[in-house]
C-alpha cells in the first residue's frame, strides 16, 4: 500500500470526505463536546499544518486521520493540565498570546473501518510524531480515550490505567498500542472532556430512556451520565489517559510506503 501523510493545509478537499469515512466510528456522544463545539471551524482555519490524513494513493482512499493542536508545555506531569477540553483552549491561548509551544497534543486518531486491524493505527501515531517533527516540536502528548474503559464505567479512571496483563502490558488495547509505540504513561484525569445536552439529545444519542434524576451507565461511556430532567440537562466527563511520546529527529520518512497488514493489530 502507498500511504502518504497529507495536511489540511496541503489537501482541504480531503476532509469533504470525512463525514461518510469515519461514520460510526466514535459514539454518537462523543460528537457534541462542549469545548470542541466551540473551536471545531477554527481547528481547520488556524492550525491546518497539524490536522492529517493517511492517504492510500492506490485506492484514492482516506485510510486515518489524526487531529492535533501545539500547546504550551513544561515538562512535568503537572503541567499535562486535566485533559482534552483543557488542551484545546490553550492551544488557542497560546496562539492568541504569541507564546512558543512546547509540544504537540493530539486530540484525535481514527482510523477508517475498512483499514482496521492491520496496523494503522501505530503508523498513525509515527505520523503525529512526523507532523511534531515539522514543527521542531519534541514531545507528542495524547489525552488517550482507553477502548475497553466502557467495559469498567465504574472504575476509576487512575486505576484501569494502570492495569496490566500477565505479560505486564496495560490491559486497555488502545493504551497497549501507544505504550508498544514507545509512549509512557503519564497520567490519569475524570475530567478530560466535558459533553452536556438536553435530556432529549442524550436519549436520542445513547438509544436509552430517563425516566428520573440519577446517574446512569449508558452504552459506550466511559463513566457515569448525571441526568437533571428539572433542567433538562444531561451532564458527562469523559475520562482520558496521558501518555507522552518522544520526537526523534530522524524517524518516519513523508511517505509510509509497504505497508503489511497485521490482522492481529488491536482496534483502535
Amino acid at each position: 500500500m502507498a500511504l502518504v501523510v497529507v495536511t489540511h493545509a496541503e489537501r482541504p478537499e480531503l476532509w469533504d470526505r470525512m463525514p461518510e469515512r469515519f461514520a460510526g466510528i466514535v459514539p454518537e456522544y462523543n460528537l457534541h463536546g462542549d469545548v470542541n463545539d466551540t473551536y471545531w471551524e477554527r481547528l481547520f482555519e488556524e492550525f491546518p499544518d497539524y490536522q492529517f490524513v493517511l492517504y492510500d494513493d492506490e485506492r484514492e482512499l482516506v485510510a486515518g486521520a489524526g487531529r492535533s493542536l501545539p500547546r504550551t508545555w513544561g515538562g512535568t506531569a503537572a503541567d499535562l493540565g486535566p485533559g482534552l477540553d483543557d488542551s484545546i483552549a490553550r492551544a488557542f491561548a497560546d496562539r492568541a498570546a504569541g507564546r512558543p509551544a512546547g509540544a504537540l497534543c493530539a486530540l484525535g486518531i481514527e482510523v477508517a473501518e475498512d483499514y482496521q486491524r492491520m496496523g494503522f493505527s501505530t503508523v498513525l501515531l509515527d505520523a503525529m510524531r512526523q507532523v511534531a517533527r515539522r514543527a521542531a516540536l519534541e514531545t507528542v502528548l495524547v489525552p488517550v480515550r482507553p477502548t475497553w474503559k466502557d467495559r469498567y464505567p465504574l472504575v476509576p479512571i487512575e486505576r484501569y490505567a494502570g492495569w496490566r496483563r500477565p505479560d505486564g502490558a496495560p490491559l486497555d488495547p488502545w493504551i497497549r498500542t501507544q505504550v508498544g509505540a514507545g509512549g509512557t504513561i503519564a497520567g490519569a484525569s475524570e475530567r478530560s472532556s466535558r459533553i452536556t445536552g438536553t435530556v432529549a439529545e442524550w436519549e436520542r444519542w445513547t438509544g436509552l430512556d430517563f425516566p428520573e434524576d440519577g446517574d446512569y451507565v449508558f452504552p459506550g461511556g466511559l463513566s457515569t451520565l448525571r441526568i437533571e430532567r428539572a433542567r433538562d440537562l444531561g451532564s458527562y466527563w469523559e475520562p482520558g489517559v496521558w501518555i507522552t511520546h518522544p520526537v526523534e529527529a530522524d524517524v518516519t520518512p513523508e511517505a509510509v510506503p509497504e505497508v503489511t497488514p497485521d490482522a492481529t493489530a488491536p482496534r483502535p
